[in-house]
């Protein structure tokens, strides 16, 4: 008798039984669908398998042989030539095991592990259940390789399995490790251990963050008949024994794509710049020692690019040594270390090219004092660098960090045009205005080097047509935060009940008069968001928020608002003034400020990691800018695990584009693919986020 079906979802095939019960129920609508292509295929497998099972299950033992072989036939006589072979007929035996050399000529048999090759099974460590630290020995009997993939690895727990390692390494087994120095939880003690029995191994040595947080053994063995175990267990003596820790075998029989799906991931942190070779030389140990017991370096440490920004410069190594490009584009996401890596890359280039003048070109004095210690530090010289921005003016034009504004209202002509080996320009899309055009036009650098994380442009300029329509190296916001370079965000879009579809439409973008006008006329917009921020943030009075306005009487209007309501919040404009600025940030740094509301001037050049929440509270038509506030955020900083997003939406104009800052959060994927992530509750969003 059918079990009788209750309203839900379902996955499986819509039987004639099921059909029939429904049909009596009037309460019930059914929605169903054809069983086309794999998914047809896998759900009618499983509506076969059960039928056999049960059938199997009430055979005696010849009988079960002579149905299966009864089933065999049939399928072979109603389908094309060659889906069934004379070789899948059974017989009355099953197969265990295949030997040769030494080991077929005697009568043992390889212990096999506790759970059969072809089930998955749950494992918690509980008194009555299969104990993983045990498990894992008797698999580690059968395999022909093994990869271990964990966060920290302890002597503790190295040693349970180590005796049963050396023995599948001596009899040829291929050993590969994966783990990490994060918390300084891993003991070198047992990485060399691993070396000593033959493994080869890979280590990342960022102690501020780990993206490692698998914990996988992947047995793989010839037969097919691989295993893995994934779950909570690190290789600890605790998380083998006697930790609430909870593991899932998984059998390549029954969940053969999931353990491909292991391989693969596995075999691409294998292929990862961050996961360094370690060997177990003495150079390996120093390194190891050093970032474990986080050693106060000596001083003024020679500084030296993380794995990603050394793939970077690589990259421009190769642009300009082998293809013999000299004027490139870096795109980096906002917080991944532009500014470091252009002085790493002139540092390179300076110790070649003996004297290097340079130019710096930013548009704002923050983002120039900024980089001229930024280079200081790399360049280990604390006079390095003049200014030219503001009352400040350069003496020797050897090595000059000017703003473009300085720049505009110098006679170029007075300077030579190669008067500078190398010219930096800091947010380069910026550089399609004509102030950047007349001196990229003037300047004839040997190396021009532009650094953006935003290359598009709203108005559709071009700005790559200043490298040959080439962008050299690329670290998108996107991949740093699968990358663990970047903390993930929380995006929540709520509707504030204002309507936009009345107010002019100018120049790409809403009249800036008439949208403060809207957003400043009553209280209603603000009670709202301040009625979200309660409801999103567990203590708004811990938070460290920015606060992106349309206009000056915006940010003037919502920091009274705020205050008002208790929550503590101050005002950063054009006009504020700098002594003003600083202290703002250096308050919202200590929390006595809880957020910062300003228009523009914190788009860009601000660094304040422990920024843990973003207010956007004007509409942004632009993937440029939604990027940039994005980015304010999603430094890492102490205690800080993600960026939540606040973006307030209005009922819109018909010009007005959501799908250019959803692109931005996605991706670089087409409007369509924006409509259909947004159709399937966005799927693919980069690692940790959540929109």
């Amino acid at each position: 008798m059918p079990k009788k079906l209750v309203p839900g979802l379902y996955d499986k095939v819509f039987t004639e039984g099921n059909q029939h019960a429904v049909e009596g129920d009037p309460s019930l609508r059914v929605h169903t669908d054809k069983l086309q292509n794999h998914t047809g295929v896998r759900l009618l497998s499983q509506h076969l398998n059960q039928i056999i099972e049960r059938a199997l299950a009430g055979q005696s033992e010849k009988d079960r042989v002579e149905l299966a072989n009864d089933l065999i036939r049939i399928i072979e006589k109603n389908t094309r030539d060659g889906v069934v072979q004379q070789s899948d007929f059974v017989t009355n035996t099953w197969l265990k095991e295949l030997s040769e050399g030494v080991q077929a000529h005697v009568n043992t048999q390889t212990r096999r592990p506790g759970i059969p090759l072809s089930h998955s099974e749950l494992l918690t460590n509980a008194p009555s259940d299969h104990r993983i630290g045990y498990e894992l020995k008797r698999e580690i009997e059968s395999a022909n390789r093994i990869d271990i993939l964990v966060a920290f690895i302890k002597w503790s727990g190295l040693r349970l399995v180590r005796e049963a390692l050396q023995d599948f390494v001596a009899r040829g087994g291929g050993l590969r490790v994966i783990t990490t120095t994060y918390m300084g939880a891993t003991e070198r003690q047992a990485i060399d251990e691993l070396i000593q029995i033959g493994a080869k191994v890979k280590i990342s040595y960022d102690t501020r963050r780990t993206r490692l947080h698998a914990k996988a053994w992947l047995l793989h063995r010839n037969t097919g008949f691989s295993t893995a175990f994934v779950g909570s267990s690190n290789l600890s003596a605790a998380a083998q024994l006697d930790g609430l820790e909870w593991n899932v075998r998984l059998s390549k029989v029954d969940a053969g794509r999931i353990i491909d799906k292991i391989e693969v991931a596995f075999n691409s942190y294998w292929g990862d710049i961050e996961f360094e070779t370690y060997d177990g030389s003495l150079e390996s140990q120093k390194r190891f020692d050093s970032t474990v017991k986080d050693e106060p370096p000596p001083t003024r440490p020679e500084v030296e690019p993380y794995p990603f920004q050394q793939e970077i410069l690589e990259k421009l190594d190769v642009e300009r040594t082998v293809h013999g490009r000299t004027r490139n584009l870096v795109v980096a996401a906002t917080g991944t270390g532009k500014t470091v890596m252009a002085a790493l890359d002139y540092r390179r280039l300076a110790r070649r090219l003996i004297p290097l003048r340079l130019l710096f070109v930013a548009h704002r004095a923050e983002i120039l004092q900024q980089a001229r210690t930024t280079f200081r530090d790399v360049l280990k010289h604390n006079t390095f660098g003049e200014d030219y921005v503001g009352g400040s003016k350069p003496k020797k034009w050897d090595h000059v960090f000017a703003s473009v504004q300085s720049l505009a209202n110098f006679d170029l002509d007075k300077i030579n045009p190669k008067q500078f080996g190398m010219i930096i320009i800091d947010e380069f899309h910026h550089a399609a205005a004509k102030t950047y055009k007349r001196l990229l036009e003037h300047f004839q650098p040997h190396f021009l080097l532009g650094l953006t994380a935003t290359p598009e442009r709203a108005d559709g300029k071009d700005i790559l047509s200043w490298f040959g329509g080439r962008v050299a190296a690329e670290l998108r916001v996107w991949d740093a935060i699968d990358r663990g370079l970047l903390v993930p965000f929380h995006y929540f879009g709520r509707h504030d009940g204002g309507d936009l579809s009345s107010v002019r439409w100018v120049r790409g973008k809403y009249d800036e008069s008439e949208l403060t006008r809207v957003f400043t006329a009553d209280d209603i917009r603000v009670r709202k968001i301040l009625k979200v921020v309660r409801e999103h943030i567990a203590d708004p009075l811990k938070m460290r928020a920015l606060g992106f306005c349309v206009s000056v009487s915006h940010a003037e209007f919502m920091t009274r608002k705020f205050n008002d309501a208790g929550i503590h919040a101050a005002c950063i404009t054009g006009k504020t003034p700098r002594e003003e600025r600083i202290n703002a940030q250096r308050r919202l740094r200590m929390c006595e400020v809880n957020i910062l509301f300003s228009v523009d001037v914190l788009g860009e050049g601000v660094d304040i990691p422990p920024v843990d929440t973003i207010l956007m509270l004007r509409p942004t038509n632009s993937a440029t800018v939604f990027i940039q506030q994005l980015g304010r955020g999603l430094r890492f900083a102490e205690g800080k695990t993600c960026l939540t997003v606040l973006d307030f939406i209005s009922n819109s104009a018909r010009q007005f584009r959501f799908d250019y800052a959803l692109g931005a959060m996605l991706g670089r994927v087409a409007r369509k693919s924006v409509k259909d992530a947004v159709e399937s509750d966005f799927p693919a969003l980069p690692s940790g986020c959540s929109l």
